[in-house]
């Protein structure tokens, strides 16, 4: 059994982690940053949920035109596979990602 409180969780780096649970194949992981990730695709379907803080998802449609949705505590983005997308928090933000684990 394991209790999180995710608002007191820091990482020494940017989007540092914490692994919460692995079951049948899927990771949850908290992470923690103040800085963008990178434009990605990952190879399976991704749910990003922001616990704290704020994110700006950028993301690509068919077309390859740039999205940009604003993301507040508690609410919820979820990537299928071969959704290029970027997360970019505005100061400070938690983020809880459930993916296949070992997704690039």
């Amino acid at each position: 059994m394991q209790f999180t409180r995710a608002r007191d969780f820091t990482a020494s780096r940017a989007w540092g982690a914490r692994d919460i649970a692995s079951f049948d194949g899927v990771s949850a992981r908290l992470h923690w940053t103040d800085q963008p990730y990178r434009w990605h695709i990952n190879d399976g379907d991704e749910l990003f949920v922001v616990l704290d803080g704020r994110v700006a998802m950028h993301y690509r449609d068919a077309e390859r035109r740039e999205h940009i949705q604003q993301l507040e505590a508690g609410d919820i983005f979820y990537a299928s596979a071969g959704c290029e997308h970027l997360a970019h928090p505005q100061g400070a933000a938690r983020i809880l990602v459930i993916e296949r684990a070992g997704s690039a």
